[in-house]
């Protein structure tokens, strides 16, 4: 159930706090609970090393920003039906036993 996307955001949109706006911002979005501490830490260290090693450019690890966010229980809607966390688990280890029977 993993999506990505990219959105371009104008210059100027992101700043830190002396107006510069060299950064790049990632978003992950969950469900609630999804990410242990632990879990937490690897991704966000994951991802900034992926988007500096993408851009070809190691000085990004000190301008990547990402924000982890979780969905409300009952917040994340797949097939017109907003789950539950527990209706999203069942739903995700039904889909990862339907690639693994294929």
């Amino acid at each position: 159930m993993a999506s990505r996307s990219v959105h371009e955001v104008p210059a100027g949109r992101i700043q830190n706090v002396d107006g510069a706006s060299d950064y790049v911002r990632v978003q992950v979005l969950t469900n609630a609970g999804a990410l242990s501490r632990e879990k937490q830490v690897a991704v966000v260290a994951q991802l900034t090393a992926a988007v500096a090693e993408a851009a070809g450019d190691p000085t990004l690890v000190e301008r990547t920003w990402v924000m982890l966010t979780e969905a409300a229980e009952g917040g994340w809607g797949l097939w017109g039906h907003a789950h539950t966390n527990e209706e999203l688990v069942q739903a995700a280890r039904a889909q990862i036993a339907a690639i693994q029977g294929a």
